[in-house]
């Protein structure tokens, strides 16, 4: 059994790559260094000077030198004054603001390495010698707390094992990984590439655009089949539809908006107020439904640059969504029927996945019976089908909880890709009706 849990070993490892950053550059000044699911990173500020992956190799030797000397990581507790005495002395801005994070009463504790101390609530390694394997892997800029407005700073990605054996084992991984990357691909076989010019926005070439409407054209086919109609929903709405739909308070920070015609608009982030629109057209009785309305939507979110990733992240991309209305007592076979058909598309292209039930966020809209009632309906699609699958408690859309796909790739990585929404919010606040069987109107 390891004498460490690999996330200590990791954020120990961000720990001495911090102390040897700080013995390259004695000026530099320090935010946060905490363990991933894939290694760990440190963010810094270095001023004016530029990192390049040269730089990494040095930092990479002088960590090797540091950890061969078996330094301990020495933890100690500090009163608040007597902690912001010393990051003022260190002239430590950034660890001075996370500092005020810390609750009244809490233990502020630090770990000294070396020459390097760290207001940090631990756990670490008892020595720079209980590491184990690590290697720097990547440089990237980072905003302060994730903010634009806030300065720039230069985030430095490394990994750590227990064993030089696991570590050579996610070296080769990542090598395949650069080998397959679809953005290189996608450059190398002149299918599509993002330019300066609009960063987050792709451009597709006439080899993407062939392989691109191979697959729409399968889609439709393929949706047709299972007894949807398509639908186009337009890309910009006023702002009193994203107002209705609940959006605007919970997703604006995310949404590109534009005047016409001096009222305000946004660019739709997804279809569903618009699919809205399309069931009020007209009256709906309960032998219409279900209806199913499939829309290949282009939608714009405003991600931050940071986390842009080729096709995988991107600020526009095309949802092959749909909309279906039902009545209460066609909700389990609905869902079971979405489930059929995204593992019939998936087994096409024998992608692997697992399931995930995502249960309801703290910024919910609804009542407890509603979301109860939505989450158990999902639950019993699942049961029936047979399906495996995990709880991921509180990580449902505002509007509803869902059943995310995670992808695997060809190296192993998992991404969410198709999900299954379950909506009582939207018809409520589009006050969407049908003539029931008992002549009245009910709500779908």
């Amino acid at each position: 059994m390891a004498k460490f849990p690999l996330e200590t070993i990791r954020h120990s490892a961000s720990h001495l790559m911090a102390a040897a950053v700080l013995e390259l550059y004695p000026d530099v000044k320090f935010d946060i260094g905490p363990s991933t699911e894939d290694g760990f990173y440190y963010d810094f500020d270095f001023g004016t000077a530029k990192l390049t992956p040269e730089d990494l190799v040095k930092i990479e030797e002088k960590m090797t030198g540091l950890a061969a000397e078996k330094l301990p990581l020495t933890r100690f507790e500090l009163t608040r004054e007597e902690a912001v005495k010393l990051l003022t002395e260190k002239k430590q801005n950034f660890k001075l603001e996370r500092l005020a994070d810390i609750p009244e009463g809490e233990a502020i504790s630090f770990y000294q390495l070396g020459n390097f101390v760290d207001l940090c609530r631990g756990p670490h390694v008892d020595n720079t010698g209980d590491i184990g394997a690590f290697k720097l892997t990547s440089i990237a800029g980072s905003y302060y707390r994730g903010k634009e407005s806030n300065p720039m700073l230069t985030r430095i990605y490394g990994t750590a094992f227990e064993k030089k054996a696991e570590l050579d084992e996610y070296v080769t991984r990542l090598e395949e990984a650069k080998r397959r990357d679809h953005r290189k691909l996608g450059k190398e076989l002149d299918l599509f590439d993002i330019f300066d010019e609009g960063p987050g926005f792709p451009f597709f070439f006439p080899k993407g655009m062939i392989l691109r409407n191979t697959l729409e054209d399968f889609w439709r086919k393929e949706h047709a089949k299972a007894g949807y109609e398509e639908v186009k929903t337009p890309m910009i709405l006023n702002q009193e539809l994203w107002h209705r739909s609940g959006h605007w308070d919970h997703y604006k920070d995310n949404m590109y908006v534009v005047k016409i015609d001096d009222e305000d608009y946004a660019i739709k982030p997804m279809n569903c107020p618009g699919g809205m629109l399309v069931y009020k057209r007209k009256p709906h009785s309960y032998r219409d439904l279900p209806e199913r309305m499939a829309e290949l939507g282009l939608v714009h979110r405003h991600e931050l640059s940071g986390a842009l990733h080729g096709l995988m992240r991107v600020r526009c991309f095309t949802q092959d969504d749909a909309h279906i209305f039902m009545t209460p007592d066609q909700i389990e076979e609905e869902i079971e029927g979405v489930v059929r058909l995204i593992d019939k598309f998936y087994k096409v292209f024998g992608f692997k996945y697992n399931l995930e039930l995502s249960t309801r966020p703290e910024d919910s809209m609804g009542t407890d019976e509603q979301w109860e009632t939505a989450t158990n309906a999902l639950v019993k699609a699942l049961n029936a089908l047979g399906k495996e699958y995990e709880i991921n408690e509180g990580d449902g859309a505002f509007y509803g909880p869902k059943i995310d796909f995670h992808l695997e790739d060809s190296i192993g990585r998992t991404w969410q890709c198709g999900t299954i929404q379950l909506d009582f919010q939207m018809p409520e606040r589009f006050d969407l009706t049908y003539v029931g069987q008992d002549g009245e109107k009910n709500r779908p």
